[in-house]
């Protein structure tokens, strides 16, 4: 039995990323007459990097985001940056759900030390929503934020320390 979960766009509640539903989109709904994607001409369809590159554009815009993934994704990604001719992967720390005509969005952002985590997860999710509901047309029934670390200016940016043997 399948369920299908919908929150408020509105709200900052978010479920245990360990208890995500199982199913957060309607995929199997037949297309609505008033659907942007479904005409009598035809139908798009949009498929989920589409929507992970336009959440992850759209949630890095917002001031205070210093870096979106785990520490695992992000290190990854700057070994990845070094590599000559590698690109950066705009969906890092983005996962997403898509539709027919809804999607759902993860995010695992890292924040400038001194943001109120709190209007910067609203910003964050207000922009995510307006960027995929404008260039897509799907509904997006929920964007929740994971807070994984603090960006404190400096702490990356100093040396590692020498070996004791040469």
């Amino acid at each position: 039995m399948s369920t299908t979960t919908t929150t408020d766009k509105n709200t900052d509640t978010k479920a245990p990323a360990d208890k995500a539903p199982a199913n957060r989109v309607s995929s199997a709904a037949p297309a609505e007459k008033d659907s942007k994607l479904a005409s009598d001409q035809g139908t798009t369809s949009i498929a989920d990097i589409v929507v992970q590159k336009v959440a992850g554009l759209a949630a890095r815009e917002v001031r205070g985001v210093h870096d979106l993934g785990g520490g695992a994704a992000r290190a990854f990604g700057a070994i990845r940056d070094r590599i000559p001719g590698a690109s950066a992967s705009i969906g890092q720390g983005v996962s997403v759900e898509v539709g027919e005509t809804q999607a759902a969005v993860d995010l695992e952002l890292v924040v400038e030390y001194g943001v109120a985590i709190a209007e910067l997860a609203r910003a964050v999710r207000r922009n995510v929503i307006n960027a995929i509901e404008q260039m897509t047309g799907l509904d997006v029934v929920e964007v929740n934020i994971n807070v994984n670390d603090v960006y404190i200016p400096g702490e990356d940016d100093e040396p590692a320390p020498s070996s004791r043997v040469q």
